[in-house]
């Protein structure tokens, strides 16, 4: 069993009453005495004592010796100062070895669903080495370094048994000598390069980081560090692209597979066809845990019996338009950089049930509305009561080639038609009208200096006559709409549109009337938001796709917490509610029973189509739930005539609203303070601060059914 809690280099313990440092023995050598030199005589027969005297020295061979320690000193500096100059002034320094590595970014579905790894070249997940099972560090060690335990970075009898290995099986089962500090520091700091000059760099660096690092945190870096094989690095990335499991859930068999990876992972790696070879390491990793003790020989038949299975990870991306749209969040609005290497756990707040369905239904219905030249569509689905994004269908097919699948029509900008009407009403009911306000849908030219005319005309080129507001918004009188703009003034709607959300009329010297009835282009995420003030009475919730973000560690560096914007009182909000959802105030253009109408539901919606027929809108919402949908071509080219707030995006709409309210109780909106209901005109209608008297009365505009915009 491995040992996880080790004993740091340098620090001093006590064992038996011996002092021990870096857990060797101090070795306490004896002194030894020094002896007087014995004099030697020699005697011969004739008794005579001869004295020895030195040799004398040559002066030739004085200066033979003076030039060969001259060029000994030569030699020796010479190296010094190339091993100075290429070897230690080019060293990294040892202190990068706690900067973490190039770790993936994962996006996920609020319910834990993988729908994205962003990384650049590396494709790794940090783990702590609590989560490595004890069997894989055994596997590992055996294979790799046996004598981790025991060497503070450099092995030398690894490397006489690695060559003398390679000697006796030649290019058959070659082994390395590399200590696992050796190949964390080649992983770490230097190249693949095999050279003399990087070898020494390696010993080195291992020698610095065996200093700095106790050998779990060595061998926690390892097993995070080395390559599994093509772009993936790390054990647990490993573990995930080739059993479909979480490391800590891998078994003594896929444990043993993966131990023998990253010794030649170009050769062994599964994802290059190269199953054999890397079975056949799998052997020589259980034949090596027989020899250490560290497997029994029963288990160790099995695994090399029984092969294990396998399966290659595809690399695919579910809800590619969102996915990105989140990356590019995650960058501008909440400041994270290096998003490809950075190892962050991004939870956020997508369903991708939701988005598979509403994905399903934009492809169905665009490919029914083809005849009317319609190539493209786009939902949103958002909980308008914290700006979670529940899906976002950028196009009808993100790999698209026809047209421009990659174009995310969520976030671009596009015209909304009339479905921008409720901004203008909600100005006109805060400056003192009511839902009963009667206004004047007759033909009428506008005349501005240096412009020509400007003569709105109704969808359905015929004018109602007097009105209300509320009929005027809920039946989307193009006439009506541009006289109740004209007494806002523009300028106070764009006002109003930037308070809810609105950031893409910067330029107001573009806009007139014509804002009216949808000239200014928005962003489908953007009119979503600016709805919400709709929606939550008064409020506007910021749309916000990122539940929380951990780091490579799993400590949460952002938690998100929903932001509310008081934009109106509750009051003028409610009454837009109410007139976009009567079915009967929006019968004179789409008749009664439309698509518009959720069966047993309160819904408010809205339509648009644009003048020229570009783009096609339907937007609707309800306390809980808001859904956007959109049909045209990303190209502006127009559609037929036919493509109607009904007949265009509105069949979108409607399925999906239908199916999100199906196991919902209806919700209607809370009647505010300062509203309240009274009898007008023959009917019941909702007021405020005493409106209802002096109301004159409009004549009923005749229902049709033609579809409107």
């Amino acid at each position: 069993m491995i040992k996880k809690t080790l004993i740091a280099l340098g620090q001093p313990i006590y064992q038996t009453g011996k002092l021990v440092v870096g857990g060797i023995n101090k070795i306490h050598w004896p002194k030894i005495k020094k002896e007087k030199p014995i004099t030697k005589k020699i005697i011969f027969s004739t008794k005579i004592n001869i004295k020895t005297s030195p040799k004398k020295i040559k002066p030739g061979n004085n200066k033979l010796l003076y030039l060969s320690l001259t060029l000994l000193m030569l030699s020796a500096s010479g190296i010094g100062w190339w091993f100075m100059r290429e070897i230690i002034t080019d060293l990294p320094s040892v202190n990068e070895i706690y900067n973490p590595p190039k770790l993936s970014t994962k996006i996920y579905d609020r319910n834990g669903n993988l729908l994205y790894k962003f990384y650049k070249d590396e494709d790794r997940s940090w783990v702590s080495l609590e989560k490595i099972p004890d069997y894989l560090i055994e596997a590992t060690l055996a294979i790799e370094d046996k004598e981790f335990y025991q060497h503070r970075g450099l092995s030398i009898k690894g490397i006489v048994l690695a060559i003398w290995h390679n000697f006796k099986n030649g290019a058959n089962g070659l082994r390395g000598g590399s200590t696992i500090t050796q190949q964390l520091v080649k992983n770490v700091f230097l190249s693949g390069e095999k050279t003399w000059k990087r070898k020494i760099k390696e010993a080195i660096l291992a020698l610095m980081v065996e200093r700095k690092l106790n050998k779990e945190e060595i061998l926690e870096r390892y097993f995070n560090q080395v390559a599994y094989g093509g772009e993936t690095y790390g054990v647990n990335e490993a573990a995930i692209k080739y059993f479909g499991k979480e490391v800590d859930k891998i078994n003594l068999a896929e444990a043993t597979f993966l131990a023998g990876l990253p010794a030649a992972p170009s050769s062994y790696s599964p994802g290059n066809n190269n199953l054999e070879l890397a079975y056949g390491r799998q052997k020589q990793v259980v034949e090596q845990m027989l020899l250490a003790g560290t497997i029994e020989k029963g288990s160790a038949e099995e695994i090399i019996n029984n092969r294990v299975e396998v399966v290659i990870e595809s690399r695919e991306i579910k809800a590619p338009h969102f996915v990105f749209y989140v990356r590019d969040y995650l960058r501008e609005k909440l400041g994270f950089d290096n998003i490809e290497r950075r190892g962050l756990r991004v939870i956020t707040s997508l369903d991708l049930t939701v988005q598979n369905m509403a994905q399903n239904i934009v492809s169905d219905e665009v490919s029914r509305v083809k005849k009317l030249r319609i190539s493209n569509g786009a939902a949103l689905v958002v909980d308008p009561t914290n700006g979670d994004i529940l899906a976002m269908v950028g196009s009808k097919d993100y790999w698209a080639t026809e047209m421009t699948g990659k174009y995310n029509v969520t976030t671009a900008l596009r015209q909304p038609g009339s479905s921008i009407k409720p901004i203008n009403y909600l100005l006109a009911f805060q400056n003192g009208k009511s839902l009963t306000t009667i206004i004047d849908d007759s033909p009428i030219t506008y005349y501005v200096r240096g412009q020509p005319p400007y003569s709105p005309q109704n969808y359905t080129g015929k004018s109602l006559g007097k009105v209300t507001l509320k009929t005027a918004l809920a039946s989307s009188l193009n006439i009506a709409s541009v006289k109740t703009l004209n007494e806002n003034g523009v300028e106070n709607m764009i006002d109003m549109a930037e308070s809810m959300g609105i950031t893409t009329w910067k330029d107001r010297s573009r806009f007139g009337l014509s804002l009216a009835l949808g000239s200014g282009e928005v962003k489908m995420t953007e009119l979503a938001e600016a709805y919400t003030t709709f929606s939550q009475l008064g409020d506007r919730v910021v749309v916000n796709p990122i539940l929380e973000v951990d780091n490579y560690l799993g400590k949460k560096v952002y938690s998100k917490k929903t932001e509310k914007i008081a934009v109106t009182e509750p009051k003028y909000a409610f009454l837009i509610n109410q007139a976009l959802s009567d079915d009967s105030a929006r019968a004179p253009i789409f008749g009664t029973g439309s698509k518009l109408k959720i069966s047993g539901k309160t819904v408010a919606v809205k339509t648009g189509t644009t003048n020229n027929l570009k783009d096609n809108w339907c937007i609707g919402w309800t306390p809980e739930i808001m859904v956007s949908a959109w049909v045209g071509n990303n190209d502006s080219t127009p559609m037929s005539w036919v493509a109607s707030g009904i007949s265009g995006a509105t069949p979108i709409w409607n399925r999906i609203m239908t199916i999100l309210l199906k196991d919902r109780k209806d919700v209607p909106w809370p009647v505010p303070t300062g509203v309240y209901r009274a009898n007008s005109c023959g009917s019941s209608e909702y007021f405020t601060d005493g409106r209802e008297k002096g109301i004159i009365c409009a004549p009923t505009p005749t229902p049709t059914t033609t579809p409107g915009p």
